[in-house]
């Protein structure tokens, strides 16, 4: 079993459509990853934040699951979004570097230049939800292989 995720922008009160849709970064602005789970999203914010793993973890819990579907809807907790916008391209790079380095990723088998790339990517669409005042919303959808 493998797990779509789409981490979009948008508006808080939009999380059910988020949740209801196919693709959500068909609709908003945002990007898909696969295999990103909770436990990888609070692995990152461990390292943007002085939280402990399973106080990040705890951040990630669904805002909304559609258990028939398969789906479920996290809210990126906003001083991590906010972390992500203050970054430079050299502080990416190197959250990158150490998020690669993290058991979940390497358990998962992501090369170093793949997790730096999601980095980036993250950091784009955290731009655009502190810019439009949007939430960071994460899909995910179980999927077969």
């Amino acid at each position: 079993m493998a797990l779509v995720t789409n981490i979009v922008a948008a508006d808080e009160d939009e999380a059910e459509a988020v949740a209801m849709s196919d693709r959500p970064m068909e609709e908003w602005t945002g990007i898909e990853a696969r295999d990103i789970d909770a436990a990888k999203l609070a692995t990152l914010h461990c390292l943007l934040s002085e939280d402990d793993f399973q106080e990040a973890l705890y951040a990630y819990e669904p805002i909304l699951a559609l258990y028939d579907e398969g789906v479920l809807v996290v809210r990126i907790p906003d001083h991590i979004v906010e972390k992500l916008t203050l970054l430079d391209e050299e502080g990416l790079e190197r959250v990158g570097e150490e998020l690669a380095a993290s058991e979940e990723f390497e358990l998962a088998g992501w090369p170093v230049e793949e997790v730096q790339a999601f980095v980036v990517d993250l950091s784009d669409v955290a731009r655009v939800a502190e810019s439009q005042g949007q939430a960071m919303l994460a899909w995910m959808r179980a999927v077969n292989a």
